[in-house]
């Protein structure tokens, strides 16, 4: 018996909603499998050449910790994985090889878990369930860990959204990032992260580019990040001069993201790929010519 997965990509924070929120992207990872003597991986697409090969990959690790969660401790698969989320650059790729391997492992088994349960899996080896909320769910997540557990509010975006991505030309480790960040920020910049994460919620769900607008806004992560993205103020201010309106860090960088809002998903895209090649021919001399125009995905990670 085989299965074969795919995965989305994820933007997390997007802005006020640190740690938080997640939207799933439409650009994916594939990874399909069987039960086997020994583990083994291939990959191909992003990352290969680079991501590891061995037991210690991460779509391997994930099943292994599903297969132990399953009774079932003893079990290896083969697997091979087909990459099409660029790595370390924000966009959730280690959430989606975490996802990638809990889902396939559990279709391996005949699907014994629920999306619940996987996200907890998710969460205990990711840490933070908003990357992985969105590639499990897809759509727009709201995703909150404390002492009581891990809790993904899914939120169907209302039609005709899509996003511009303007990805980072090398990693940037989320650690290293996180490192950057203060132990305590200002009650006012609080306060204004609370107000444009609510706006940008509401936004997201209603279809409101009003709201949409004025909620990408954050006060208390990327200001300590930007030393990290050097052009993101040149990013930003492209982004919203072609009308693609406010850029923010993508996860924690170094891509950027910017959503765009029109009658139907359909036009949201058109009107973002018109944006990324104005960004593309704009950005290609200061290194930031791969840009993205995607769809939101709005089914998540799911078995094909």
């Amino acid at each position: 018996m085989s299965a074969r997965v795919i995965v989305p990509a994820s933007s997390a924070n997007l802005g006020p909603g640190y740690d938080s929120f997640g939207l799933a992207l439409g650009i994916h990872n594939e990874c399909e499998g069987e039960l086997a003597r020994e583990w083994r991986i291939e990959v191909g697409g992003e990352g290969a050449g680079r991501l590891s090969t061995g037991a210690d990959n991460a779509v391997l690790r994930a099943m292994a910790r599903l297969f132990e969660a399953a009774g079932k401790p003893g079990l290896r698969a083969e697997v091979i994985c087909h990459n099409g989320i660029p790595v370390g650059r924000g966009l959730g790729s280690s959430s989606a090889a975490v996802v990638g391997g809990l889902v396939l492992a559990d279709a391996l088994l005949g699907s014994r878990f629920d999306r619940q349960r996987l996200l907890e899996l998710a969460t205990s080896i990711e840490g933070h369930p908003d990357n992985a909320g969105a590639a499990l769910c897809g759509g727009f997540v709201i995703a909150a860990r404390d002492a009581t557990g891990v809790r993904c509010t899914h939120i169907e975006p209302a039609g005709g959204l899509a996003a511009v991505v303007v990805v980072g030309e090398s990693e940037l480790p989320t650690g290293e990032a996180r490192r950057t960040l203060p132990t305590a920020v200002p009650h006012h910049d609080a306060a204004a992260n609370a107000a444009a994460a609510a706006l940008l919620a509401h936004g997201i769900t209603v279809g409101s580019a009003a709201a949409i607008a004025a909620g990408m806004r954050d006060s208390i992560h990327e200001r300590y990040r930007a030393h990290l993205v050097p052009d993101m103020g040149q990013v930003s201010e492209l982004l919203g001069s072609i009308g693609a309106g406010p850029a923010v860090l993508s996860g924690a960088g170094p891509s950027m993201l910017a959503l765009v809002s029109a009658g139907s998903d359909e036009l949201a895209l058109e009107r973002a790929r018109r944006c990324a090649e104005v960004a593309r021919t704009a950005l290609g001399e200061v290194g930031r010519g791969r840009v993205l125009a995607l769809p939101i995905d709005r089914r998540g990670a799911r078995i094909l």
